[in-house]
């Protein structure tokens, strides 16, 4: 090894072990004095080093998404539309008949006198979806079901939907690398959700779990200047539309948000307002929601919202048409708002309610998200203390460290001067498999740990080799500095072989394992990467660094 080689082989490895300590201690700002000192080493580590529910505590949930009642909503839905649709036509139709449970989901119109099926059955198919549907026409019924393997696919896609909308949610927690996935079979249309570090499960229950269906629709009532019309109660709103609700008809309730409360200080019970359905325009246009303050104080929020540009036209349009009449902004079918509508509005609205800041940003959240398709339950919930992950970091650290000196003490006693080369090494293995779990933002388990401590074992046998075939040579009398070169060609392949096959087992439990599994695979495949280049790269410049001292030693120390 000339000097050149030497001296850029040496900036190398200087410029990987700054970064690699810049990674697992620095801060990632500016650093400061404060950073330098034993309390910010341990507070930027502490950040740096993201841990997993095991050893930082925090909440494991397992969920079932209630598949049925999302077949069961479509089908009813279904059922509606086509009704309607029938009825716009002006199409002979008696009524509809819905069969939504066990397995069976079938929605049946019930044909009229003189009524021909196949005209009501396209008349309807052109504006309600029935493309997976079953169709069968007789002389007295339309009926549409869905085949079992549509149901499964349904079902399916309503647990990916529900995946990906809590998802979006849970980032508003800004977590490391929160466990997300299906759990169990897929029949069984279950959720695992496991968030280190936060400590209001009940927060994360309500969030997931929150409804946001936003609906703006025409409230039925004198225009402006007539105060909004709203009685007071459900029975006295059903006895304005003639004591039975039409099917494009229905009654809310509606709490006024500047209404004073009585003298025990309670609100005043909702109004009841009648609108029209179906709504002009609902979440799925949402383009975004944001909670905003009207006055600064922490009780007055309210979540303003935009719409994608398809929902805005029709949202224009229809305020054109209605200008001087009232529109009910509708959440979770409960009249959140009551608007005069003075000009025509294209992509703007908000909610107004008794909202805080932070009812607000979460409700602004569930809206940016999207509704979920079908309400979710529990089945397991779980709260891991801190005092649980203290325990366990404890024991993994002290496990680590009795490891790390058992091969100190070994290197040192069965190598002599050559194994303050392995221990070298082997501490920059650690420090870089450390720096790239920071790097690639991976979390650190119990398994992942125990990855750690396998890819150290790894790196010790890698040195081994290397000494033992420069062992080798020495006692076939080849001068040292040979020795060394010839001992680390021959090992190379070895380690090489031996770390590749390693990694690609891990790569495999990375791949169809669950989080705990994965955590230890990446672990490891980042630890035997990392030791090709100290086992191999380092050690050898060491010895390399050592014979530029004294280019023909007689003995070397091993």
């Amino acid at each position: 090894m000339n000097t050149k080689s030497l001296k850029v082989r040496t900036l190398i490895i200087l410029a990987v072990t700054l970064a690699g300590i810049y990674f697992v201690f620095g801060p990632r700002r500016t650093p400061t004095g404060a950073d330098f000192t034993w309390t910010g080493i341990k507070a930027n580590l502490e950040q740096n080093i993201s841990l997993g529910l095991d050893l930082k505590g925090g909440t494991h949930l397992v969920m079932r998404v209630k598949t049925d009642d999302y077949l069961k909503t479509l089908t009813e839905n279904n059922a509606q539309a086509a009704l309607t649709a029938a009825q716009d036509a002006k199409l002979p139709v008696a009524g509809s008949n819905v069969v939504a449970a066990d397995g069976t989901y079938e929605i049946t119109l019930n044909l009229g006198p003189d009524a021909q099926g196949a005209a009501v059955a396209e008349e309807v198919k052109k504006k309600v979806d029935f493309f997976n549907w079953s169709e069968d026409v007789s002389a007295t019924a339309v009926t549409w079901s869905l085949p079992s393997t549509v149901q499964t696919n349904l079902k399916n896609q309503a647990v990916e939907q529900a995946l990906r909308i809590i998802e979006s949610r849970i980032n508003a927690f800004g977590v490391k690398e929160p466990t997300l996935q299906r759990h169990g079979a897929e029949a069984s249309a279950q959720i695992l959700l496991q968030m280190p570090g936060v400590e209001d499960p009940e927060r994360v229950k309500k969030l997931i779990g929150a409804d946001s269906n936003l609906m703006l629709m025409k409230i039925v009532s004198p225009p402006n200047p007539s105060p909004v019309q709203t009685y007071p109660s459900r029975e006295a709103a059903l006895q304005s539309v003639g004591g039975a609700l039409p099917p494009n008809r229905q009654i809310l309730p509606y709490a006024e948000r500047d209404a004073l409360p009585g003298a025990d200080g309670a609100q005043p019970p909702p109004s009841f307002v009648v609108v029209e359905y179906p709504p002009v325009v609902d979440g799925s246009e949402l383009r975004d929601a944001s909670a905003v303050s009207r006055t600064g104080n922490e009780g007055d929020y309210q979540i303003s919202f935009s719409f994608k540009p398809a929902g805005a036209q029709k949202f224009g349009e229809w305020t054109g048409r209605n200008i001087g009449n009232y529109m009910a902004v509708v959440l979770n079918d409960e009249v959140k708002s009551a608007a005069y509508i003075r000009s025509q509005i294209f992509d703007q609205g908000e909610i107004s309610g008794q909202f805080t800041k932070t009812t607000a940003e979460d409700l602004a959240l569930t809206l940016r998200s999207g509704a979920l398709p079908a309400k979710i339950e529990y089945l397991e919930e779980r709260t891991v203390g801190p005092s649980l992950g203290a325990d366990s970091i404890a024991a993994g650290v002290r496990a680590s460290l009795g490891g790390l000196a058992f091969i100190i003490l070994f290197m040192l006693f069965y190598y002599r001067a050559s194994g303050v080369n392995a221990l070298v090494a082997l501490v920059l293995n650690m420090l870089l498999t450390g720096a790239a779990l920071v790097m690639f933002g991976a979390t650190l388990t119990l398994p992942g740990i125990a990855g750690f401590i396998l890819g150290i074992g790894m790196a010790v046998d890698a040195n081994v080799l290397v000494f033992e075939r420069i062992r080798e040579e020495l006692r076939a009398g080849v001068p040292v500095s040979k020795a060394i070169w010839n001992g680390f060609d021959r090992a190379f392949i070895t380690i090489v072989d031996s770390n590749v096959t390693t990694i690609i087992s891990s790569l495999i439990l990375y791949l169809y394992g669950s989080g705990p599994i994965r955590g230890f695979a990446v672990t490891l495949i980042l630890a035997l990467l990392i030791n090709l280049f100290t086992a191999v790269f380092v050690s050898r410049t060491i010895f390399g660094w050592l014979l530029s001292r004294n280019p023909e030693p007689k003995s070397l120390s091993i």
